[in-house]
């Protein structure tokens, strides 16, 4: 049985509604909230490539919905060693989710247990949530009727922030923690360094923290420092 994950402790800080940046994504943003909070919203399937947000509104939630006190249950299919059982030991639950779906396709056992969950679920009034970087028909499922359940949700196709949109929200963020960031400093950045927004935000939490430990306004020599400092070099 995949147990159900304690709120205040395993759900990463950053992976909530109010932490996702929409841009182009607000349609499904809007229904993943819906699904989350309201009985009886419509099954969803997001699809789109990395860095697209899948597994943050999956993750948003159920968070979400565990603090509107529904019962929650996400899996990450990808990292599961035996996905049929992890799936056939999904019992009970509000809300389920189910990322990187892509991994069972192939996987007679798994798909035969994902085929069983929908039912399951429908049968019982629970929501499914599900996430993969393709549509159903091209995820190279082989069980007909899964990709006939499966396309039966409601679907988006989600599209990850281009880099203005990324400056704009790294910009906004600092503002907000009292950091200027010129735009010489953001060119040298998104030059250097991952352009992953998760990964971008838990480095300015570094430079707020560095900046106002040295009492130094952020410029490119002292964003250097602090990425060699870190671990993430840059030249």
């Amino acid at each position: 049985m995949i147990p159900q994950l304690p709120l205040a402790l395993r759900w990463p800080r950053r992976q909530r509604f109010e932490h996702f940046h929409a841009g182009a994504n607000a349609a499904a943003l809007a229904a993943v909230e819906a699904l989350a909070r309201t009985p009886g919203a419509p099954w969803l399937y997001l699809h789109g490539p990395p860095g697209s947000g899948k597994s943050h509104l999956l993750m948003a939630a159920c968070q979400a919905a565990g603090e509107a006190g529904r019962s929650v249950q996400y899996l990450p299919l990808a990292t599961l060693a035996d996905r049929a059982a992890a799936i056939r030991g999904v019992a009970g639950g509000a809300l389920l989710a189910l990322d990187d779906l892509g991994a069972v396709a192939g996987e007679r056992e798994a798909e035969h247990a994902l085929f069983d969950l929908y039912n399951r679920a429908r049968a019982e009034g629970a929501a499914l949530l599900f996430a993969a970087e393709a549509t159903p028909p091209q995820l190279g499922l082989g069980l007909p009727d899964l990709r006939s359940r499966l396309g039966a949700c409601t679907q988006f196709a989600l599209k990850p922030l281009d880099d203005a949109e990324r400056r704009d929200v790294l910009k906004a963020q600092a503002g907000l923690r009292g950091i200027e960031l010129d735009e010489g400093v953001l060119d040298w950045l998104f030059a250097r360094h991952t352009r992953d927004l998760g990964a971008l935000l838990d480095l300015l939490d570094r430079l707020d923290q560095a900046s106002l430990a040295a009492q130094r306004r952020v410029t490119i020599p002292f964003l250097r420092g602090l990425l060699r400092e870190t671990g993430a070099s840059a030249p």
